[in-house]
């Protein structure tokens, strides 16, 4: 298994992301349920902390045991899973920050697994989201990562309404971090 995921340009924009929305959300439910899939270094479950969501309320989870060990050593609660294989329960705020690229034959295997999500960059975002529907509370949200180097994602077509909450212009790509809820049936 490769190596933990360090923090980057995608992770601080997710972070800051979150630190400016999760205490909003805290004020109309001080009670949030927090998961982060891809929990990496840590640095998503960090900022779900420090913006005030309560310890035992946050569940981190990667397919990295590397990663697993080190954010239990942090003292979070953590468990291996593939996407929502292992997971159980509901959230109030389900956070990813995936690999977003598209397949790069030239970059090594053990690298692709943090970086590369299908052949178009958008495969394992897809997947992740058919599957995050079953794991948000009514009123639950997802905060995820996306990368212009990537085809576009038909949020709406996948039953998601998105509201872009913060980007990052690199010389190569954007970063965008979406905030997406599900559309209510009438």
């Amino acid at each position: 298994m490769s190596s933990i995921y360090e923090p980057a340009e995608d992770s601080f924009l997710m972070s800051e992301a979150l630190s400016k929305e999760i205490p909003k959300l805290l004020k109309q439910n001080p009670n949030l349920n927090f998961l982060e899939v891809g929990c990496g270094s840590g640095i998503g479950l960090d900022v779900a902390f420090k913006t005030g969501i309560n310890k035992d309320r946050i569940l981190g989870s990667d397919v990295n045991k590397k990663a697993i060990a080190y954010c239990d050593k942090l003292g979070f609660r953590v468990i291996q899973s593939d996407l929502f294989k292992n997971i159980r329960g509901k959230f109030d705020i389900v956070a990813f920050n995936p690999p977003y690229l598209p397949l790069d034959k030239k970059e090594p295997k053990s690298s692709r697994v943090t970086t590369t999500a299908g052949k178009k960059g958008n495969e394992l975002i897809i997947k992740f989201l058919k599957q995050a529907k079953n794991h948000l509370t009514e009123q639950g949200m997802i905060f995820i990562v996306t990368s212009s180097l990537s085809k576009n994602i038909n949020f709406q077509k996948l039953g998601y309404e998105a509201k872009e909450i913060g980007n990052k212009k690199l010389f190569f790509e954007r970063l965008v971090v979406w905030r997406l809820n599900l559309i209510k049936e009438i």
